[in-house]
């Protein structure tokens, strides 16, 4: 890349302190993939009796560590495992080359920590379509093997970056029947952001104990209102992935367990929104709050086009209170919408009610709202009871000028 991009104007000041999680290490090295003078290859070493789930892109044309993982990721096993990822390269529309340099990778990791292929996990982000050096990846197994530490979850956050502008944390503790579990995860992602699954790359670990089965179930189910509710750009990668490890190594069980979910909700969606202030060339993250629609899958419909839409999103970014553009993101949207029910608000400030423009409204108070760097659009459709929230940022020209550069 041309240069790394200054850190996003809605990045959090610093990288959270996270919760220890018995049962997993991690090591960061650079390898040299694409970038220098950065570390761009991490490892997360898993306990024996781990748990693993994960969701992935559903996108036809999937790297070859994403077909590898789903491959693996329904298999139970009591063995250890391991979750190695490089940044620079995805390792996508690669061929045979693709699926030899993963299980050149994989099989390094398990020969190194003694663990059955089928428990080693790859990841690869960055360009598509140059075959991914693996040498310079499996050159490096021993010294990340030999730094594993339990207290290294930053440094591997940080060797998973691309264009993102800041590393990626969030966790949380909660309390299950009086015993403590701990959670932590670290995505990243910035760019190419419309997932139909998960989103970017996402690792999560927790010490809870829950078989694989019921983890996979609430992952999955927590997936839709948090990573599969983000857009920065409306395109969807070829390597989009969420693993996570479940340790047992509180000895807490935690299955059915709402205070669990919750947190675990938490974490998932504390780390989407962090992608989403990291949007390329993002200068405002904005949630978009649908009600009344015919169900809930069009209420969905209808944020997602609002989210999506070029136009709005350059007026979010010149602080336009064009509502006259989110009209007609509903009404381009495919779902059921009657324009005489529509009733649109900018945060408390109502625009438009049942159809037409609020007697009250003002533009110079739509305009002061727009100034906010976290904004909420309000849409109701006043058909039925289904609700969706996604959240999006604005489109500035930042976002060209990193897509432009992104190879060079």
């Amino acid at each position: 890349m041309a240069g790394t991009p200054p850190r996003s104007p809605l990045a959090p000041e610093q990288f959270p302190n996270l919760p220890r999680i018995g049962g997993v290490s991690f090591s960061a090295v650079a390898a040299g993939v694409k970038y220098q003078g950065r570390t761009d290859v991490m490892l997360a070493q898993i306990a024996p009796g781990s748990s693993i789930a994960g969701v992935f892109t559903k996108s036809s044309t999937r790297a070859a560590p994403v077909l590898d993982c789903q491959a693996k990721i329904g298999g139970d096993s009591d063995a250890g495992a391991a979750v190695i990822v490089n940044s620079g390269n995805a390792n996508a529309f690669t061929g045979k080359n693709g699926i030899e340099a993963t299980r050149a990778v994989t099989s390094a990791v398990a020969s190194a920590l003694d663990l059955p292929e089928t428990r080693v996990f790859s990841s690869s982000t960055g360009v598509i379509g140059e075959p991914l050096a693996h040498d310079r990846i499996t050159a490096k197994i021993v010294e990340l093997q030999a730094t594993l530490d339990e207290d290294a979850i930053e440094a591997a956050a940080e060797a998973i970056r691309t264009t993102d502008t800041f590393a990626k944390g969030a966790g949380a503790e909660t309390d299950v029947n009086g015993s403590k579990v701990s959670i932590a995860g670290i995505a990243k992602g910035s760019g190419m952001i419309a997932p139909d699954m998960a989103t970017m790359l996402v690792y999560i670990f927790t010490d809870a104990k829950i078989e694989r089965a019921d983890l996979q179930a609430m992952v999955s189910e927590l997936n839709e209102v948090t990573f599969n509710s983000i857009t920065v750009d409306s395109d969807t990668s070829t390597s989009d992935s969420l693993l996570i490890a479940a340790t047992g190594a509180s000895g807490v069980d935690v299955t059915n367990n709402a205070d669990f979910k919750t947190a675990l909700h938490g974490v998932m969606k504390d780390l989407a929104l962090q992608v989403v202030r990291d949007g390329e060339g993002a200068t405002k993250l904005v949630e978009i709050q649908v009600t009344g629609a015919l169900n809930d899958a069009e209420a969905r419909t209808h944020g997602l086009s609002i989210a999506n839409s070029p136009l709005v999103k350059t007026a979010i970014a010149g602080e336009d209170p064009n509502w006259g553009r989110i009209v007609m993101a509903i009404g381009k949207s495919g779902a059921t919408a009657d324009r005489d029910l529509l009733s649109i608000r900018f945060g408390d400030v109502r625009v438009a009610d049942k159809g037409w423009v609020c007697p009250d409204y003002r533009e110079d108070d739509g305009a002061a709202y727009m100034k906010q760097s976290n904004l909420v659009i309000g849409v109701d459709l006043g058909i039925g009871s289904g609700k969706s929230t996604v959240w999006t940022c604005d489109l500035t020209h930042g976002y060209i000028t990193i897509n432009a550069d992104y190879r060079s």
